[in-house]
């Protein structure tokens, strides 16, 4: 699809500087209250409102599904697809729990969004080093009706089509006790493209399932329960905002 060069200009002129903005000043904001609100919880306003602003400026319009399914108080591990880099936003947007996501340990030195997520509970996680440590810190992170946002593709799909889910995010889930809670995040592809630099307004719809609950499910059905969220999320990817998503979908 050709689009007009518009939308790059508006991009590298209006939205970079904007969101460089917002990062900056509630970065800063977050970062000031974590001295007197370690568990984050404030911060996590910070983010929302980061979020909120973010796909305003930039003209996206989230409709969200099955948000009634959740119990604000409990803590879930949601698993979700990732088709661009806008997914962060609309999911710190449009899910009501206090989140906490899974990040690059390298993510940390990045100015303001990096201090922000070392100083509100957040898990950096370098890579490099993998073990059983990060599996028992990232099972802490979700105390407290706090609850974890996982992408198990573990990186953004280009054609939109939904990767193999990776196991790791699942053990956390089984380990802590946690209900698994599929997402699906259609359209945010065609926001922002994975190696492109060029953003363009557009409608996103989220799709919120049931909570899949996994007491009583050991480690050897995490491939099996990776598979069945992978199938759950699929569903509504490949819908696509159909006309039962249409129905039920209220503005964000």
């Amino acid at each position: 699809m050709h689009l007009p060069p518009y939308h790059w200009w508006r991009t590298v002129f209006l939205l970079i500087p904007a969101i460089a903005v917002y990062t900056i000043v509630l970065g800063t904001v977050s970062i000031l209250s974590s001295f007197v609100d370690p568990s984050g919880d404030f911060g996590h306003r910070c983010a929302r409102a980061w979020a909120w602003l973010i796909l305003k400026t930039t003209g996206v319009r989230v409709s969200v599904v099955g948000a009634g399914t959740l119990d604000r108080a409990a803590s879930y591990v949601f698993a979700s697809n990732h088709q661009s880099i806008y997914d962060i936003p609309i999911v710190f947007a449009a899910l009501p729990q206090q989140l906490r996501i899974v990040a690059k340990a390298s993510l940390g030195t990045f100015p303001f969004l990096g201090w922000h997520l070392q100083r509100t509970g957040h898990l950096l996680v370098d890579r490099s080093k993998p073990g059983a440590g990060v599996v028992k810190k990232m099972a802490r992170l979700i105390q407290g009706s706090r609850s974890l946002i996982v992408f198990p593709e573990g990186t953004r799909s280009r054609t939109g089509a939904l990767g193999r889910f990776r196991a790791g995010s699942i053990v956390v889930a089984i380990d802590a006790g946690l209900p698994i809670v599929p997402v699906s995040i259609s359209g945010s592809r065609h926001v922002m493209l994975k190696g492109r630099l060029m953003t363009c307004p557009g409608d996103v719809t989220m799709t919120i399932h049931e909570p899949i609950p996994t007491t009583g499910i050991g480690r050897g059905g995490v491939r099996e329960m990776a598979e069945r969220v992978r199938a759950i999320v699929a569903t509504a990817v490949e819908e696509d905002a159909g006309a039962g998503a249409e129905a039920e979908a209220k503005p964000l």
